[in-house]
C-alpha cells in the first residue's frame, strides 16, 4: 500500500532525466506544463499494450504519459500497482433524495475507484433545474443525469406533456432518456416509439430497463428494447442484463443483441458483477407469483443493511412501506450463466444500479459501494483479461455517453486526470448485505481532474468534481 501523502522528492534524478534522450519522446519542465505531481512507476495499458509509465498531472488538470521520467515536485511511487482511467458508473443510482444524500453516495463510489457518477438508469424529472443545483454545491466526483421517464410519467398524463417535458430536460443538458417499463408496465409501444424518436432527434442514447424479469417473458422485453432502436434509429443501452433480461436466457439474450448490432443498429447492455439482485420490497418486482417467478421464498430475501431475513408477516409489512430494499438470495442469477457470457461481449459494460445513500449502515446493495473493485477481482479470478475490463469501466463508457466525456477514460496525453490507483492482487470489494458502507480493498488513490481525492482509505478534503452535461 502507498503510505498516505507520501511524496517522493526529486532531487538528482530530476537533474538526470532532463539529460535523457532519444526517440521516445520525454516532457521536461522547459519543454512541457508544469507539473504538480508524477505517479511513478505503476503499469497502465497504453496504446494496446502494458508498459511502465511516468504519469504526470498538469496543475490545469490534465496527463502528461512518458515512460521516461518526468519532472515534477512530488512522485507518487506507484511500484507493483496498476494505474488506470478513473471508473465511470454509467448506472449509478441516487435519484430518491439526491440533494440530502449525495455526498455519503459521492463518498462511497470514489472509495470504489469512481471518478465520474451518471446517473442513466433513473436520473432527474428536470435535468436544468437538477444541475442548477448541484453545480451550487462542492462534489468529490463528476456526476451527470439523464432525464427520467418514470417521474414525468407521474407529473403528467398525456404523452404531448411527457414529450415537452423530456425535451425540455434534454435541452438543459441531460444526458440521455431513460425508463423502466417493469416498473411502469402500462407503458404503452406507442409511448416508447415517442421517446425513442426524441433520443434519436438529441442523438442522445435511450438506457431501459427491460420490461419483463420472468423466465418466460425476459425476451421480449429484449425484442421490444431492440425493436424501439429499429423503429426510431435511436441508440439503445439495455440496463443490467444480468437481473432484467438476461437472467435465465442470457445466451439468446446476447445473441438477439449480436444480430441487431450485425444488423447496424447500435445496441449496448451493461451488468453488475453480483448474483443477487436487489429491489424496493413496494416495487412491481415483488406483485403476486414472484415466488414462482424467481424461485424463492420468503427466507430467501433480506433487508440491506440490517440482514433481517424476512417472513410472510414482514414480507407484507414492509410491501405496504415504502424504500425498504430488500436483496434476493445469492446465485439467483449465477454468475458464470449471467455475467461471464456478457462480459465477453464488446458492447457489454459495467454498471453498478447502485449507490450508498445513508450511514452509518444504508438500506442499499453493496454494489452502490464495491461494484468496480469487485469487477476487477472478478476479472483477475476468471482470467479476464483485465485491460478488458478496464475498458468496460473507462473507454467504452465515455464512447456510449458521447461528447460531454470527450477526452476522459483513458491513460492519454492531454486527457484529463482521472485516474485511480489500485493493487491488482489484493483488490476487491468490501461492502456486503450486513455492512455495505464500506470502502474497497486497495484502492490507493484516487484523482478527480487532476486532485488527488482518495488516499488509502481516507478523503483528502478535496472537492474536485464536476458536471457533465451537453
Amino acid at each position: 500500500m502507498l503510505s498516505r501523502r507520501k511524496f517522493l522528492k526529486l532531487g538528482g534524478l530530476a537533474a538526470a532525466s532532463l539529460a535523457i534522450s532519444g526517440k521516445e519522446k520525454i516532457f521536461a519542465q522547459s519543454s512541457s506544463p508544469k507539473l504538480d505531481f508524477v505517479i511513478r512507476g505503476g503499469r497502465s495499458f497504453v496504446n494496446g499494450a502494458w508498459s511502465a509509465y511516468d504519469i504526470g498531472i498538469t496543475a490545469e488538470g490534465t496527463m502528461v504519459v512518458s515512460k521516461l521520467p518526468l519532472v515534477a515536485p512530488n512522485i507518487i511511487d506507484a511500484s507493483n500497482k496498476i494505474v488506470s482511467a478513473g471508473f465511470i458508473d454509467i448506472l449509478a443510482d441516487n435519484s430518491a433524495n439526491p440533494e440530502r444524500t449525495f455526498r455519503v453516495f459521492e463518498k462511497y463510489k470514489v472509495g470504489d475507484g469512481v471518478t465520474t457518477a451518471l446517473q442513466m438508469h433513473g436520473g432527474a424529472t428536470d435535468a436544468g433545474e437538477y444541475y442548477k443545483h448541484f453545480e451550487a454545491q462542492k462534489h468529490l466526483i463528476s456526476y451527470g443525469v439523464s432525464t427520467k421517464v418514470m417521474n414525468i410519467r407521474y407529473k403528467y398524463n398525456r404523452l404531448a406533456d411527457r414529450i415537452k417535458a423530456i425535451e425540455k430536460s434534454l435541452d438543459s443538458g441531460a444526458l440521455g432518456v431513460s425508463h423502466s417499463p417493469e416498473y411502469q408496465s402500462d407503458t404503452t409501444w406507442e409511448e416508447m416509439v415517442a421517446y425513442g424518436k426524441i433520443a434519436k432527434k438529441y442523438d442522445r442514447p435511450m438506457f431501459l430497463h427491460t420490461r419483463y424479469s420472468s423466465k418466460e417473458k425476459e425476451l421480449d422485453g429484449v425484442e421490444e428494447a431492440i425493436n424501439v432502436a429499429k423503429t426510431t434509429g435511436c441508440r439503445i443501452h439495455i440496463d443490467h442484463l444480468n437481473s432484467t433480461g438476461g437472467t435465465f436466457n442470457m445466451e439468446k439474450a446476447l445473441d438477439m443483441i449480436r444480430k441487431a448490432r450485425a444488423a447496424g443498429l447500435d445496441i449496448t447492455t451493461c451488468v453488475y458483477p453480483y448474483s443477487y439482485w436487489a429491489t424496493y420490497a413496494h416495487s412491481e418486482r415483488f406483485k403476486e407469483g414472484w415466488m414462482q417467478r424467481y424461485g424463492m421464498t420468503y427466507s430467501d430475501l433480506e433487508v440491506v443493511g440490517t440482514g433481517e431475513r424476512l417472513t410472510k408477516e414482514s414480507f407484507n409489512k414492509y410491501r405496504a412501506r415504502t424504500g425498504i430494499l430488500l436483496a434476493a438470495k445469492e446465485g439467483v442469477q449465477p454468475m458464470d450463466k449471467t455475467v461471464k457470457p456478457a462480459l465477453m461481449e464488446d458492447f457489454c459494460m459495467i454498471g453498478s444500479d447502485g449507490g450508498i445513500e445513508t450511514e452509518p449502515r444504508a438500506n442499499n446493495h453493496p454494489r452502490g459501494a464495491a461494484c468496480f473493485a469487485t469487477a476487477i477481482r472478478y476479472a483477475m479470478d476468471e482470467n479476464i483479461p483485465l485491460e478488458k475490463m478496464l475498458a468496460k469501466m473507462t473507454s467504452r463508457s465515455c464512447e456510449l455517453i458521447g461528447s460531454p466525456m470527450k477526452n476522459r477514460g483513458e491513460i492519454k496525453n492531454g486527457y484529463i486526470a482521472d485516474i485511480a490507483v489500485f493493487d491488482p492482487k489484493s483488490i476487491r470489494g468490501a461492502a456486503t448485505n450486513a455492512n455495505p458502507n464500506q470502502f474497497s480493498k486497495s484502492i490507493d488513490i484516487v484523482v478527480v481532474n487532476g486532485k488527488i481525492t482518495f488516499d488509502n482509505g481516507v478523503l483528502t478534503g478535496v472537492n474536485n468534481g464536476r458536471s457533465i452535461k451537453f
